[in-house]
């Protein structure tokens, strides 16, 4: 690293060269960043969106410690090493607090957000966080080679032509600096399972509006003509697990916090309710499969 990259913050040097790297015109503005998680999951002894309501910022796994894909991020994991290519090597001595987050661009305008893959609710971003926001498509685990900053954006065609649904097609974000609550985040989007728990509580005690999408939802019934995408034990248990004969995520969030469920089995019937069980209007399968959300 040379002494000018050397007096840059690593956000400056990591932007600066993923710029480098994108072409095409300015992004729309009007297409927000998203980042999805799960509001109930145990972080650290407390459920995330309680921790995130304590805190006042939204942190990345080198922090937390947890995630919804892999838990790869520490020195040499799967995360540290994407992080370092994609990157230039600009956050290889960064503290944990100093890397980026991680989300999507929402730019099949999906309710439930950009990447529901990684959790049923979001934080919709502000648009000035967009001019610190660098992208990749595929996502980062794919070692991709297109990349993208707000100003210089052409991945939304190879994403439209790769035709794939809402959990394997979003195009990856990673917003550099501190995600603030208060001035970054422009609203958090729940689902209605989550209407009147802990989780609306802690919603309630954020300086963001709190808004509330149509809810995934899939009937016990329904759940079993899905067996073929992730496998039939994962949509068995989901019929176990359904209450009054319904699949919403705060069943399935109820079923990881107690324990008795391998968590990589959860995660996978959760791909199944947010394939086909997806909120009104959301792109892809999900819509097509619009009548499995009747009880």
């Amino acid at each position: 690293m040379n002494a000018r990259a050397a007096a840059r913050t690593p956000q400056e040097n990591a932007l600066r060269h993923v710029a480098a790297r994108s072409s095409g015109g300015p992004l729309d503005p009007r297409l927000p960043v998203t980042l999805n998680f799960h509001p109930d999951r145990d972080a650290g002894g407390v459920p995330t969106l309680a921790r995130i309501a304590q805190d006042g910022v939204y942190r990345s796994q080198f922090v937390t410690g947890t995630g919804n894909g892999g838990l790869t991020a520490h020195p040499g994991g799967d995360r540290w090493r994407w992080e370092s290519r994609i990157f230039d090597g600009a956050y290889d001595r960064a503290a944990g607090h100093e890397r980026p987050v991680y989300g999507a661009l929402n730019h099949r305008r999906d309710p439930a957000g950009g990447a529901p893959r990684f959790g049923s609710c979001h934080f919709r971003l502000a648009p000035p966080t967009l001019a610190r926001t660098t992208f990749c498509y595929p996502d980062s685990s794919t070692e991709p080679e297109l990349f993208a900053v707000a100003a210089r954006f052409a991945l939304l065609e190879p994403a439209a032509a790769d035709g794939l649904d809402t959990l394997d097609g979003h195009i990856e974000a990673q917003v550099h600096g501190p995600v603030l609550l208060d001035g970054d985040v422009e609203a958090l989007v729940l689902d209605p399972s989550f209407r009147g728990t802990a989780v609306e509580d802690a919603a309630r005690r954020l300086p963001c509006p709190v808004e509330w999408h149509g809810g995934f939802r899939l009937s016990a019934e329904h759940l079993a003509r899905h067996a073929d995408y992730r496998g039939r034990e994962y949509t068995d248990l989901g019929a176990a697990l359904s209450s009054g004969g319904m699949l919403v995520p705060r069943t399935i969030g109820d079923a990881a916090r107690s324990g008795r469920h391998d968590p990589q089995a959860l995660k996978r019937l959760w791909h199944v309710l947010a394939r086909f069980g997806a909120p009104e209007g959301a792109g892809g399968e999900a819509v097509a499969c619009a009548s499995c959300r009747a009880a």
